[in-house]
């Protein structure tokens, strides 16, 4: 059989597919057709007024992937997300694949263990997931090699991904004209999301910068990839000549008058457990806890 052509290791392929309902961008990562492939950051549908979930966003994931003969390696998340539901376990069902997230997830569930009141046997290990991927390991994607790097600020566990010439950021920074994540969820910090962000904005400059999320302002298309030179020059928090403190006071001032996400209560719950459901009660429903005046 003639295989085909792989792209350049050091420059992947990358296919983000767009959730409009919760503004997410999920990726598959890979080679070309028949290669080894990576699923980043996917989501599970869920509708906040009935409580119902869907696969909607999951099974468009699914068609790319049988639909360019890829192998799923990886099921990666760059961390736990307020904003939305991981699919994971649907992925997984139908593609194998190993789920993997960084190591410092355990410090996030030992804090909303508490703010949940999650049952006894909830560990707090994150033996949930197959992988805890630690600082600077290396792990393959079929001949893909990508490598961790711990970004933490928005929270203490984010966690990019750097694959040969491309960075998934997760949720450190968002296009230039959009900026950086906010700091005020439980464990988070500006002054440790400035020098996440530096860190990346180390890189060279022209590494491809491909985002979680957009928020476009004014009308502009949906857009999440970006390069180094570019946040460097245009990012609207962080561009360079942007001082420390000068972040830390945008950072905070503007986090004091944000809304909580919509889905944070919901997605935090099942994140932290590999997007597993909570467990069923005695009559085969399983139920997401609302702590009253916690958050």
């Amino acid at each position: 059989m003639i295989q085909p052509t792989p792209h350049p290791l050091s420059q992947p392929h990358v296919h983000g597919i767009f959730d409009k309902a919760t503004w997410t961008v999920t990726y598959v990562v890979h080679q070309g057709k028949g290669t080894t492939c990576a699923i980043i950051d996917s989501v599970l549908d869920y509708d906040p007024k009935s409580g119902r979930t869907g696969t909607e966003s999951a099974d468009r994931v699914i068609d790319y992937i049988k639909s360019n003969r890829l192998n799923v390696a990886w099921i990666l998340e760059t961390h736990a997300h307020a904003d939305h539901l991981s699919a994971a376990p649907y992925l997984k069902q139908n593609l194998g694949g190993k789920t993997a997230i960084g190591n410092h997830i355990t410090h996030v569930q030992d804090v909303f263990k508490g703010i949940f009141n999650l049952e006894a046997s909830f560990k707090t290990d994150g033996s949930q997931f197959d992988h805890l991927l630690a600082d600077e390991e290396v792990f393959q994607i079929g001949d893909l090699q990508g490598k961790v790097l711990y970004v933490p600020g928005h929270t203490p566990a984010c966690v990019a991904y750097e694959i040969g010439d491309t960075v998934f950021v997760g949720d450190t920074m968002f296009m230039p004209d959009v900026g950086t994540a906010r700091c005020d969820f439980p464990g988070g910090d500006a002054k440790t999301l400035y020098a996440s962000v530096r860190k990346l904005l180390s890189l060279p400059p022209q590494t491809r910068l491909f985002m979680c999320h957009d928020y476009p302002p004014n009308q502009r298309e949906v857009a999440f990839e970006t390069t180094v030179a570019e946040q460097r020059e245009k990012n609207i928090h962080v561009h360079d000549g942007i001082a420390e403190a000068q972040f830390v006071e945008m950072r905070t001032t503007r986090d004091a008058t944000l809304e909580m996400p919509v889905l944070i209560l919901p997605a935090v719950q099942i994140n932290i457990r590999a997007g597993e459901l909570p467990p069923k009660e005695s009559n085969g429903v399983a139920y997401v806890k609302i702590p009253l005046n916690a958050l």
